[in-house]
């Protein structure tokens, strides 16, 4: 691990990375359709998650002009109601927000308290400003600042994204690191500057043998300890 202990911020994705998506969207999906067996729902949640990061690429390669994470949230919502056979407008409006119910990791919430005690927390999210206010209450999530895609109306791995998180901070892009499952969203905070850590989540994006980390780390306590 290189230089860490220099760190004044620590830059966290929060999908995937401190909340369990998929076993998140597997459960609301279950709910909203009780019937449907284990292997139908896991389906469903890959369409979910499918359509999402796809129409996100859109809108970063400038295919679609930007639409809000929770709009996209909508439509994966319809998607997945309408393969399910769910009509009952209640349950499809209650679906299109499950993304501010999923659960921590069960190393997050104490890595998060112990990270916030030593340096700058800023969660970086593709997720939308209200979604992650909620999201942060229903998983009992710290951090010092937050910023959104709606903040710079795009999403990671836009430039923008990693700039106004150093930017809220009040650091340098080389005294923050950005921490997340997703070697593809670390790639992006290199570009802006940052150094990256990558920690293991089952479902994440872990890095190809040419790509070259400041840490990699089994756990976020090992990434405190680390620090």
């Amino acid at each position: 691990m290189r230089g860490l202990d220099r760190t004044r911020t620590v830059v966290v994705d929060v999908l995937g990375t401190l909340v369990d998506e998929r076993t998140g969207l597997h459960a609301e999906i279950s709910f909203a359709a009780p019937r449907a067996d284990g292997a139908f729902v896991a389906r469903l949640a890959t369409t979910w998650q499918e359509h999402v990061t796809d129409q996100q690429q859109r809108v970063v390669e400038g295919r679609r002009s930007y639409i809000d994470a929770s709009a996209l949230d909508a439509e994966a919502a319809a998607l997945v109601a309408s393969r399910a056979g769910i009509a009952d407008p209640r349950a499809v409006h209650r679906l299109a927000t499950a993304r501010r119910r999923l659960p921590a990791w069960t190393d997050t919430v104490d890595a998060l308290t112990r990270l916030a005690h030593r340096v700058t927390v800023v969660a970086l999210s593709n997720a939308g400003a209200a979604d992650l206010d909620s999201l942060r209450r229903y998983a009992g999530l710290r951090w010092h600042h937050a910023v959104s895609s709606d903040d710079v109306r795009a999403y990671k791995p836009d430039p923008r994204l990693y700039a106004r998180a150093v930017e809220v901070a009040g650091g340098r892009p080389e005294d923050s690191v950005m921490v997340a499952a997703h070697t593809w969203d670390l790639r992006g905070a290199q570009a802006a500057g940052m150094r990256t850590a990558y920690v293991h989540r089952p479902g994440g994006d872990p890095p190809r043998p040419d790509d070259v980390l400041d840490a990699q780390v089994g756990s976020l306590a090992q990434l405190v300890a680390a620090l």
